[in-house]
């Protein structure tokens, strides 16, 4: 495992990449550390274990999915299971399956190969912004917190948290919670694709892109009472999708 040091003067957030070709691995630590990362090299699914297990666990890991010998999608199923953090999965180019599949087990964005690191990089502040903790300094007081409510549920948009009708906490990846809020605070209205892309990940949808309709079918796995038959979002066949309860 090796590791780049960031920049002396910048605040050096740690990030993890993990690929069998020490090539891509370096390269990738060259240009994110000149960027203020401090980014550890993993080539197997023991070395990152290490890592996330150890005193000083990344903020995000950069998956490849195809690792000889392992289950790049097995990793990032434990990664979700077991660890908060964020999580970019690299893909082959074209390999739509790869994408869905890792968009399902819980990442929270994908790249393919062989990628722009312009945009790589752009993808990585993105994650990061969106699981970065409120500013203790600007956060309102509880009383003061944006709540909305529908359908006996309960969103915290200042502290990032979903309770269920039973006062439980329900655990959301970044990209679900995005995505949820967005119909929280349009509820009743059709919300096409591309608006959803465009406001929880700032691109626009790629041709056959599945982003969104994975996202929702995970999250109607964990709030609707039927998922094969939704009744919190609903699908507006040729138009996108709508929340159906009114937000308090």
């Amino acid at each position: 495992m090796e590791a780049s040091t960031a920049p002396a003067n910048h605040p050096a957030l740690h990030l993890a990449v993990l690929d069998d070709e020490v090539e891509i691995t370096r390269l990738l630590a060259n240009y994110l550390g000149g960027h203020g990362y401090r980014v550890s090299q993993v080539h197997s699914s023991q070395q990152l274990l290490e890592l996330l297990n150890s005193g000083d666990p990344p903020a995000l890991v950069l998956l490849d999915l195809v690792l000889p010998g392992e289950d790049g999608l097995s990793i990032a199923r434990q990664l979700r299971e077991h660890f908060h953090c964020g999580l970019v999965i690299i893909t082959g180019r074209g390999d739509a399956v790869d994408k869905v599949v890792g968009l399902e087990v819980g990442a929270d964005d994908y790249v393919t190969k062989p990628f722009d690191l312009r945009e790589l990089l752009a993808r990585i502040k993105a994650v990061l912004r969106r699981l970065a903790p409120p500013d203790t300094a600007a956060e309102p007081a509880p009383s003061e917190r944006t709540r909305l409510r529908f359908a006996d549920w309960e969103l915290d948009t200042a502290a990032r948290r979903l309770v269920d009708p039973q006062a439980r906490p329900v655990a959301l990846t970044t990209g679900e919670f995005d995505l949820l809020a967005v119909f929280a605070l349009h509820p009743g209205r059709v919300l096409s694709r591309d608006f959803l892309l465009e406001a929880t990940r700032g691109r626009e949808a790629a041709p056959f892109d599945r982003t969104i309709d994975v996202q929702v079918g995970r999250l109607r796995k964990k709030l609707e009472a039927d998922p094969e038959n939704p009744a919190l979002i609903k699908s507006v066949r040729g138009a996108g999708y709508l929340l159906t309860p009114s937000t308090e």
